[in-house]
């Protein structure tokens, strides 16, 4: 079991939807300090005034984790304000709901940089102080979509993929080298955060309420969960996948349980959208 109170922990994407809710979980479950990295000013000066209480400090840092020297020179103010961070929930994540053909190249960069690139330029600069520490804990917020394959979402689910294979290895080394350093890998259906607003509630897989994932993710943590898939039917995926001729899935995925509709009338969020230049 891993234990949450007295420890630090550091959210991405932590000023706003899940990643708040994860870090007043934290809190309640008796976590000292909580970092926040986010890149809305607003919301992460309003969360950090809301979640810091008698017991746990709430450290806000105003971070864009699709700049990679942004990552280490926020990390070292970390390091050097805060000190060592006892769990890292990569959270952070963006989509872009279109056709690949209608993307631009600063889409599959922004996607890909922030859904993916991040999780390891964040990882690798907080993963040599949990060692040092002989303990840790490493959450990585992947999809349901890194199971599968979904139209008008292509970059974001290789994205995902990326997470979860990544996150998986990751792990593996760790247990190969003997270190005392969980990971674990997330992978959720669509969350009702307003990222995914417009989607289409697939057969068997509703929409997650954000409140009971959050609470979900903290309990996995303490439970030194490998995987957490939500909802249960996402547990099925890889086996049927795999069992199943590609035709047959497609069938299932696409005619069956509707999928390959979800993301026809996708809107989005603007607090997820990619910011004008």
């Amino acid at each position: 079991m891993t234990q949450i109170t007295g420890k630090t922990a550091l959210i991405t994407g932590g000023a706003a939807g899940i990643g708040k809710l994860m870090g007043k979980k934290l809190i309640a479950k008796g976590l000292s300090k909580l970092i926040i990295w986010d890149i809305n000013p607003g919301f992460l000066e309003q969360t950090a005034i809301e979640l810091t209480n008698e017991t746990c400090r709430v450290f806000p840092y105003l971070t864009d984790v699709s700049d990679t020297p942004g990552i280490i020179s926020t990390a070292k103010k970390v390091s050097e304000e805060v000190g060592n961070v006892d769990i890292l929930i990569n959270n952070a994540g963006v989509v872009v709901g279109r056709n690949f053909i209608e993307h631009t190249h600063e889409d599959i960069d922004f996607t890909m940089q922030i859904n993916t690139s991040a999780l390891m330029h964040v990882a690798l600069e907080f993963l040599p102080g949990m060692i040092a520490n002989g303990s840790g804990h490493i959450v990585n917020i992947s999809s349901a979509a890194g199971l599968l394959t979904n139209p008008k979402m292509s970059v974001y689910v290789g994205s995902k993929w990326g997470v979860t294979g990544w996150s998986e290895s990751l792990r593996i080394e760790l247990e190969q080298l003997n270190r005392n350093i969980r990971v674990l890998t997330v992978n959720p259906s669509y969350i009702n955060t307003g990222m995914f607003a417009g989607v289409k509630t697939p057969l068997f897989l509703p929409i997650l309420e954000a409140d009971s994932a959050a609470t979900k993710v903290i309990r996995a943590i303490e439970k030194n969960r490998i995987f957490l898939r939500m909802p249960f039917m996402v547990n099925l995926l890889p086996f049927t996948r795999g069992i199943l001729p590609i035709r047959a899935f497609d069938w299932l995925a696409g005619r069956v349980l509707g999928v390959y509709e979800s993301m026809a009338d996708f809107a989005g969020h603007d607090y997820f959208k990619k910011p004008e230049k």
